[in-house]
């Protein structure tokens, strides 16, 4: 990275954003990232949090995520209102900030909402690629139907064949309106909105938890043998589930081990779970592993085609730097963006 202009930073507005990144394969980036995380050339710091509620009492917060990677420096900061869908809004809106490596200066801010949710996304996919043949993955079923669920249609339709696509949201009109952008994006498959949660999830060759709930409320009855649930939000999957799966995963056990507001992390606080490299508790269990220990090979147990699999990821910085990182070469190549004077 070259000394930067001490006068200007690059700003992306979020139209920018999403053009430079349709050169960007997320699916192969956030691979990449876990796998550099494993041999040590990328990593994160702990994160920041801020919690408050919002005039209509509604849960809200700010997240701050530094990370590296390589000679990427950076952070995301993601922000959320879990009243924001009610009020036509989207529920996340974020910024990541770059820093040059040699002076640490600023040198890009960018629209964030975008590449969260493609990173997200594609932790999803690769987790379930290392789990299972993507070309065996006939339907997709979907718990919230926001844009988290947009982002996985469309990085899921890219890789695997589903023939039918089933969606449950608690707004009937939301999951109406996925419906009918599944009917778009996949004209050949079969598209049902569910009546229940249960139905759902029971339909699933994968199924993909995206809601703004606090109560879990998946139990491990619903899934069927050989189905893979990926707990992208934060508490739909309950105790019996994450501890009655027969494989549990996770992005990165610290950071789930650490946040009490998430199950899994309470489990852990409460001797329920532990880590990857301890002994299980007596009438708990251990995470199996995390991805990046997937990904390079590292595990060691057997995965059937009848196994029911839990993927509980956290959510890493260091997939948004990556990611963030290439948006901003490709910036500085096409002279996109906007020179902000300090």
């Amino acid at each position: 990275m070259t000394v930067p202009d001490p006068d200007e930073l690059l700003y992306l507005d979020a139209a920018q954003v999403a053009d430079l990144s349709r050169t960007i394969d997320p699916l192969q980036v956030v691979t990449d990232s876990f796998l550099a995380v494993h041999a040590g050339k990328a990593g994160i710091t702990p994160e920041a949090a801020l919690r408050w509620r919002a005039s209509d009492g509604t849960g809200a917060r700010s997240l701050v995520l530094p990370a590296w990677h390589g000679d990427s420096y950076g952070c995301k900061i993601i922000n959320a209102c879990v009243g924001n869908p009610d009020r036509g809004l989207p529920r996340a809106h974020g910024l990541i900030l770059l820093f040059d490596p040699d002076t640490a200066m600023p040198v890009c801010v960018m629209e964030g909402g975008r590449l969260s949710a493609l990173r997200t996304a594609a932790v999803s996919l690769a987790a379930v690629r290392g789990v299972r043949d993507l070309g065996d993955i006939r339907h997709l079923a979907f718990l919230g139907a926001g844009r988290q669920a947009d982002t996985h249609l469309e990085l899921f339709a890219a890789r695997t064949h589903p023939v039918a696509v089933t969606v449950h949201d608690m707004d009937a009109g939301r999951a109406a309106a996925f419906a009918d952008r599944v009917a778009r994006t996949l004209p050949d498959a079969a598209v049902e909105v569910a009546a229940t949660p249960r139905d759902a999830v029971r339909a699933g060759d994968v199924t993909i938890a995206a809601t703004t709930t606090t109560t879990a409320y998946v139990p491990l009855e619903w899934l069927p043998r050989g189905a893979v649930f990926v707990n992208v939000s934060l508490d739909d999957a309950t105790e019996e589930l994450l501890l009655g799966c027969d494989h549990l995963l996770v992005d990165d056990w610290p950071l789930v081990a650490e946040d009490e507001t998430r199950l899994l992390g309470r489990l852990a606080h409460a001797g329920r779970v532990t880590g990857p490299d301890a002994a299980p508790p007596q009438g708990g269990r251990q995470v199996d592993a995390d991805l990046a220990t997937l990904f390079s090979g590292g595990y060691r147990r057997p995965v059937s085609a009848a196994d029911r699999i839990v993927v509980n990821p956290f959510g890493m910085g260091v997939h948004d730097v990556a990611l963030a990182a290439l948006v901003y070469a490709a910036a500085r190549r096409n002279g996109t963006g906007t020179r902000l004077a300090r």
